[in-house]
């Protein structure tokens, strides 16, 4: 499975139709839907492919897995999810609640996030972004750190954490 990757802001019409960046469709590998919910740490849309959602169903039968996590996932996720088709021009309809839980209203930023995307209102996401980056210098956050210390987990014996 492809990466989700880069931001696009594309237009959203009256009916809540918006284009899926042709790439996000390509990580999708042909599937003619994707799943969407409400973000849980931020007013966003969260997005994912159906095969992305069956492993998050499956990490769930987890017997370690917190009972109060599961009940969380299960009535949150899985129960606020929507499957949107994917028509042949590359657009989702979003539904009217997912639009106003974003702030959606005249376009849509897209932003991959590896396995999978969200949905911002682009103001939105432009603030997110800036209290992200200030969040990542205050402390001392960088790509080479973060590869510096999953090698040092493994080297150690230890699973990527």
């Amino acid at each position: 499975m492809g990466l989700f990757l880069s931001t696009y802001v594309n237009k959203v019409d009256k009916k809540g139709r918006v284009s899926v960046p042709s790439s996000f469709r390509s990580v999708l590998g042909g599937q003619a839907e994707l799943i969407v919910f409400r973000s849980l740490q931020a007013n966003a849309i969260d997005a994912c492919s159906v095969d992305y959602m069956d492993r998050l169903s499956e990490a769930l039968d987890n017997p370690n897995m917190p009972d109060d996590m599961r009940d969380l996932i299960e009535t949150t996720v899985f129960g606020g999810s929507v499957r949107l088709a994917i028509d042949p021009e590359g657009r989702i309809v979003l539904p009217e609640q997912f639009l106003s839980f974003a702030g959606i209203t005249e376009g849509a930023s897209f932003v991959g996030r590896r396995h999978t995307f969200q949905i911002w209102e682009p103001d939105a996401l432009t603030a997110h972004e800036a209290a992200s980056r200030d969040r990542s210098r205050a402390q001392n956050i960088s790509l080479s750190t973060i590869l510096a210390r999953t090698n040092s987990v493994l080297a150690n014996g230890g699973g990527v954490q």
